[in-house]
């Protein structure tokens, strides 16, 4: 799928800034919460790419990429496109709105996990790691490790993605 991809789309998608796999993987899905502290799982993002990435606010790197997030939220975001950030905060919801209103945090829900269930369903070895999942819930590839998301060639590449899934 990722050479195949590569060649249709063009720059964009020639170095994929998120490595993807050959083929689509399944995955599983820990429950979660929102910020409403409704109970919810991957499926209820189905028929959206959506962006997840696991995170903590300990995690210095993750911290510095949130931005970056929040900007790609505003940017893409809506019915084809959704980033998740899901954190693995022990202490719950309550440093997360502080870390959330502190750096001005405007476009990202609020989604909270236990930490090794997450951690063990979604095989992250390190944070921040970041999955890119298409409209069927499947896992196209994934980032360990941080990323300028709102760079331009961030953008294109989820603008392809898009696209592409929408075919």
């Amino acid at each position: 799928m990722a050479g195949a991809m590569a060649l249709a789309a063009g720059p964009a998608l020639a170095r994929p800034l998120i490595p993807l796999h050959d083929e689509p993987q399944p995955m599983l899905s820990p429950p979660f919460v929102d910020g409403a502290r409704r109970n919810l799982k991957l499926d209820d993002f189905r028929g959206r790419v959506v962006l997840l990435n696991i995170w903590a606010t300990w995690c210095v790197p993750c911290r510095d990429e949130m931005p970056t997030l929040d900007a790609l939220q505003a940017r893409l975001g809506g019915d084809d496109f959704h980033v998740l950030p899901l954190s693995i905060d022990r202490a719950g919801f309550d440093p997360v709105r502080r870390f959330y209103d502190e750096i001005g945090i405007r476009h990202l829900g609020l989604y909270l996990a236990e930490d090794i269930r997450a951690m063990m369903a979604f095989a992250v070895i390190g944070l921040p790691t970041t999955i890119l999942i298409n409209r069927q819930g499947f896992e196209l590839g994934r980032l360990a490790g941080p990323s300028a998301w709102d760079s331009a060639g961030n953008v294109a590449f989820f603008e392809a993605i898009i696209a592409n899934e929408r075919a």
